[in-house]
């Protein structure tokens, strides 16, 4: 599925054959980490010797030590001692490879985690809005969450595990072998027979996990719309329909976890089934060669052991398996989300000039005087109809412009292609009389202040909320910031002051003080381009005073767009757009369109009735 054409989900990655291409971008991840993957791999060859050896002591117990203490050849208490010493050696050996391999594999794991998770953050600053205007906020976050830990977890402990049941494998083998072939053979011959009804378990537990994954995105789903849309639900009284939409997808999730419980429950039993069947041939066959005087007791022992010790690294290799089929999806996610293309990017041109975006060469960047022109430019995004065709506008530097129209009109187009979140489809965007895609987008942005209608406010506080606007700014400045913008006075109510915690997107605080706050912002990156995107429209009239009053001090001296909604906002606008399906039906100052009766004259007379009948209603 493309990119650039429709939103991701979920459901746009099923595949359930492993692509060994994406798996290497995956693995190339791990070449900085090699030598802790070798040793935890060395770590765990070492473990499988030991596993295989183990059994042999035992055997040379029965064969030799009992016989020899029976004949009263050995002294009890130094064979004793000599197995305590013996026992002990291999617990040592084994604990510290267990040891070592844990600390190795988290190493491992943890810094793999680390290094996906770095890369798709740095590229999620690399990637132009647009992107994140077509891309949920939750795909991109279970990427950088679920999606990396998974793969980091199978890459580290997973691979691990893989080493240590194949060296398990091959050492039994080769023990196997050269102490008895016939023997060798009987216990081998249970191993196809254990990958067949492994891989046939597997893959039908694999479908039941893939079914409780898809039900349990949708019970995400309705969480997250049942706590976000609370309100709604009140006022609609859909409780009750919420509820049982609720129940039918938990009782789903219910229906779709036994049956993956039921099939595993299966499993065991069924192998543990197969290898009772091969000991009880190996006993039959070993049986007859102890008294036939072929073998000890002590042989016939250790393949009984053998046998048992099969069962784990064969279930391990099963599990790896399908555990790197399911996450063949998270691989996809994680590689789409990485590679993802910048349909907004600076050329090689640009970059050398100016540097790339985590390496600016500011000492380049011209100085912005704020004349915008739009130059015959038609654009259309990646799905619907073309928004603008063939349109021109020029503003000089300095000038406020307010756009006005209904919903559709392309208001929001225009900020969006002057802000270069998006680029002309045809003609183009010149700054200062220079087409700016021959600039760098940070040269654009650096001079560029955006405030929404909802602004957004990050975790922190007040003071850390204003002084993004100018990183390394100092706490003086912000106060200055606020105080131009009429902050400072309700900032001060505030308990701890600038030192308030804003909370979660500014949770803390009412809509109008966040609006302030974000202009205290604006007002301290002192942008030569000002965007205001329906700033008023969310705030109650009482507020809106203030905020007018902290828009007419931010936009002295800079060149500004103003998308309004209410339109008793615009009036000291120097020039006022009437836009209707991307074109310019009326241009003026208010004070012109009101003189000449047309859209706009109908527009505002119609609003302000409505507002004055809303005031008469207090």
């Amino acid at each position: 599925m493309s990119m650039n054409d429709e939103l991701l989900d979920e459901e746009s990655f099923t595949s359930q054959k492993l692509d060994f291409k994406a798996w290497r971008k995956i693995l190339s991840f791990m070449a900085p980490l090699r030598k802790w993957a070798i040793l935890s791999v060395s770590a765990m060859a070492v473990l499988a010797t030991t596993d295989v050896v183990y059994p042999l002591i035992t055997t040379h117990a029965i064969d030799d030590v009992i016989p020899a203490l029976i004949a009263g050849t050995s002294d009890l208490g130094t064979e004793i001692l000599k197995f305590i010493l013996i026992y002990a050696l291999f617990m040592v050996v084994q604990a510290s490879m267990v040891y070592l391999f844990i600390v190795w594999a988290a190493k491992v794991q943890t810094e793999l985690a680390y290094s996906i998770r770095r890369k798709a953050f740095r590229h999620l600053q690399e990637l132009p809005f647009s992107y994140y205007d077509r891309t949920r906020t939750g795909w991109i976050m279970a990427r950088m969450t679920s999606d990396s830990r998974n793969l980091s977890d199978i890459l580290s402990w997973g691979v691990i595990d893989l080493t240590w049941g194949v060296f398990m494998m091959v050492i039994l083998i080769a023990v196997m072998f050269a102490i008895n072939w016939t023997l060798a053979l009987i216990t081998l011959a249970v191993l196809p027979v254990l990958a067949v009804v492994s891989g046939l378990f597997r893959k039908h537990m694999l479908k039941a996990h893939r079914s409780i994954r898809k039900v349990n995105s949708k019970i995400t789903g309705a969480y997250n719309e049942g706590i976000t849309g609370a309100m709604t639900t009140k006022t609609l009284v859909l409780e009750q329909a919420n509820f049982g939409d609720f129940d039918q997808l938990t009782g789903d999730m219910r229906k779709q976890s036994i049956r993956a419980a039921v099939i595993q429950g299966f499993y065991f039993p069924t192998v543990i089934f197969i290898i009772a069947v091969a000991t009880a041939v190996i006993y039959y066959g070993g049986g007859t060669m102890v008294i036939g005087g072929a073998i000890s007791i002590g042989t016939l022992v250790l393949f009984t052991n053998y046998v048992w010790q099969f069962f784990e690294p064969v279930n391990n290799i099963a599990s790896l398996y399908a555990r790197l089929q399911q996450a063949q999806a998270s691989v996809e996610r994680v590689v789409s989300l990485i590679e993802a293309k910048a349909d907004i990017a600076d050329t090689e041109a640009v970059v050398a000039k100016y540097g790339t975006l985590f390496d600016y060469r500011r000492e380049n960047f011209e100085p912005l005087r704020g004349d915008v022109e739009f130059r015959d430019v038609t654009f259309k995004y990646h799905v619907g109809d073309t928004i603008l065709a063939g349109f021109n506008l020029h503003v000089k530097a300095g000038q406020s412009i307010a756009l006005v129209g209904h919903t559709g009109a392309g208001k929001t187009t225009i900020v969006n292609l002057i802000c270069r979140f998006y680029e002309p489809t045809e003609g183009s965007i010149l700054i200062d009389g220079v087409d700016y895609r021959e600039r760098s987008l940070g040269w654009l942005h650096s001079n560029l202040g955006y405030v929404l209608q909802t602004p957004h406010l990050f975790s922190g506080t007040v003071m850390d909320n204003i002084k993004y606007g100018r990183i390394g700014s100092t706490d003086d400045e912000a106060v200055a910031a606020a105080k131009a913008v009429e902050a400072h006075e309700f900032i001060m109510k505030f308990e701890k002051g600038y030192d308030t915690e804003c909370g979660e997107g500014g949770s803390r605080l009412s809509v109008g003080q966040k609006q302030l706050i974000s202009f205290a912002r604006a007002i301290l990156a002192d942008p030569k381009i000002l965007v205001l995107d329906e700033a008023t429209s969310s705030v109650d009239t009482e507020t809106e005073q203030a905020v007018q009053t902290a828009i007419a001090k931010i936009l002295k001296g800079r060149t500004s767009f103003i998308v309004a909604h209410r339109l008793s906002t615009i009036v000291h606008a120097d020039r006022i757009l009437v836009l209707e399906q991307g074109k310019v039906i009326e241009e003026g100052t208010h004070r012109e369109l009101i003189a000449a009766q047309g859209h706009y004259y109908k527009l505002y007379t119609n609003q302000y009735t409505e507002e004055m009948l809303e005031l008469s209603r207090r």
